[in-house]
């Protein structure tokens, strides 16, 4: 093999005509040089240099070897250049409801990485409570969730008002038991829609879980049941139910990884900053 090493070596000798200038140009000695030469020679099994009293000139195999090595050293510097590009990249891993997964979130999303190129997104999408799991565990750097309010401080806080839905066409509120579409165990808005309607003594069963948003709002349109969610995710199929207990807002809070991280905090900022706009 031909080690870039040499090549550079050969390359130096060759365009300056002398080892002396050679081993100026690389910070070496000429002996180094002469000692790079015949290594070189060695592995190739033939003269390359042809050390005349006229001057350094290459010999025939020399010439031919020189594309080559001209070559060589270029895609090794190349390579050096996208790897070393490759270790400044940043990573970010970031956390978002799926109601948040598309829309202005995702334009946000895509201005940011055409600003910042040397940027990486890991989205993880899911519900609040696993996302903020994920955040807490050093999982995700950042995270825009939904949470009772005042529940974790974080970077921003917008209100998130709920209100009872029901598909256009029913009139599910007049059943003596009311049917519920909910996210499963753990999921945001169930405990708050159970509690209500215990306080209020009014009769429900769950009659469909889903975990996926689209999936709820599938359900209440098809006349399934009812449920509780935020006002702009209800869209124009729902109806808003009048006579129902009121619940207290969530909110959606923007987590922020910990600032003392090396090299994350910036870009993290910068990105979080975008979200929020």
């Amino acid at each position: 093999m031909f080690k870039p090493d040499l090549l550079r070596s050969f390359i130096a000798v060759v365009d300056a005509r002398s080892f002396t200038t050679a081993a100026r140009q690389l910070n070496s000695t000429q002996s180094t040089i002469s000692q790079k030469i015949m290594r070189l020679e060695e592995a190739a099994g033939v003269r390359l240099i042809d050390r005349a009293s006229s001057g350094i000139i290459p010999t025939e195999a020399g010439e031919r070897l020189i594309g080559y090595a001209r070559r060589i050293l270029a895609l090794n510097d190349e390579a050096s250049a996208v790897l070393a590009g490759a270790a400044r990249d940043v990573t970010l891993r970031l956390g978002l409801p799926e109601d948040f997964a598309s829309g202005p979130v995702t334009q946000a999303l895509a201005g940011f990485v055409q600003r910042h190129p040397r940027a990486r997104l890991e989205v993880t999408s899911g519900l609040s409570r696993t996302l903020y799991r994920l955040f807490r565990d050093g999982d995700l750097d950042l995270v825009l969730v939904k949470q009772p309010r005042g529940a974790a401080p974080g970077l921003r806080h917008w209100p998130e008002p709920l209100a009872w839905f029901q598909g256009a066409t029913q009139r599910l509120d007049a059943l003596d038991t009311l049917p519920l579409v909910a996210f499963p165990t753990g999921g945001l808005y169930r405990h708050q829609m159970t509690a209500a309607l215990d306080a209020l003594g009014r009769k429900w069963r769950l009659v469909y879980t889903s975990s996926s948003l689209a999936g709820v709002l599938s359900a209440i349109d098809a006349g399934l049941g009812v449920s509780l969610l935020p006002r702009r995710v209800a869209g124009s199929r729902l109806v808003e139910m009048p006579a129902m207990p009121q619940v207290e807002p969530m909110e959606i809070v923007i987590h922020q990884a910990d600032p003392d991280m090396p090299y994350l905090p910036e870009i993290v900022r910068l990105l979080a900053e975008g979200i929020a706009e």
